[in-house]
């Protein structure tokens, strides 16, 4: 899970906005986005318009948003992964939003770790919607029920198990890991 970083309340007080303005006028920016129904250049004239701010101000908003939206990287996971690639088919299934793919590309090159990257910006499906799943399984030419999906939110790790795939619950890197062992050792 990415931590907040809190930028959201920041720029309330220095727009002096009551709490929870932001996402009330933006929350259906985030939806849109989420699912690609939008591109970046709406987001941002909406950004500007529904918060009344300038371009250079738009910039650095859209630039918090960035460095929370892409956090830090596990590193400890991010090597596991890397040596997992000899063993099995990888995949990534996120509830992204639209511009993500370059800027993980960029900063993470995730890309370079598993075989596909299914972004909801780009299939229009955010999780826990089963069609993610199957559609992440039909790139990557695996059954569900041969698959781990790993997530850190519970909902997308029941709906997982609802379309026939393991589940684990992301709660820290030394279970992940073990439970990755345990899968393909074939002791689900």
């Amino acid at each position: 899970m990415t931590p907040e970083t809190g930028w959201v309340p920041r720029w309330e007080r220095h727009l002096t906005l009551p709490p929870g303005t932001v996402h009330a006028r933006l929350g259906d920016v985030w939806r849109a986005g989420s699912v690609g129904a939008i591109g970046e250049d709406e987001v941002r004239a909406r950004v500007a318009t529904d918060l009344g701010l300038d371009a250079s101000q738009v910039d650095a908003f859209m630039a918090d948003l960035w460095r929370e939206y892409l956090g830090t990287p596990n590193d400890e996971l991010i090597g596991c992964v890397r040596g997992l690639r000899r063993r099995c088919t990888l995949g990534i299934l996120s509830n992204s939003f639209v511009g993500a793919r370059e800027r993980e590309t960029a900063s993470y090159h995730f890309d370079e770790l598993v075989e596909h990257i299914v972004h909801s910006h780009e299939i229009g499906i955010n999780k826990p919607d089963p069609r993610a799943f199957h559609l992440t399984c039909d790139r990557l030419g695996v059954r569900p029920e041969d698959c781990l999906f790993i997530d850190d939110a519970e909902v997308n790790v029941e709906a997982a198990r609802g379309v026939g795939m393991q589940g684990h619950l992301f709660e820290g890197n030394a279970e992940t890991v073990r439970r990755i062992e345990r899968h393909l050792e074939g002791r689900l």
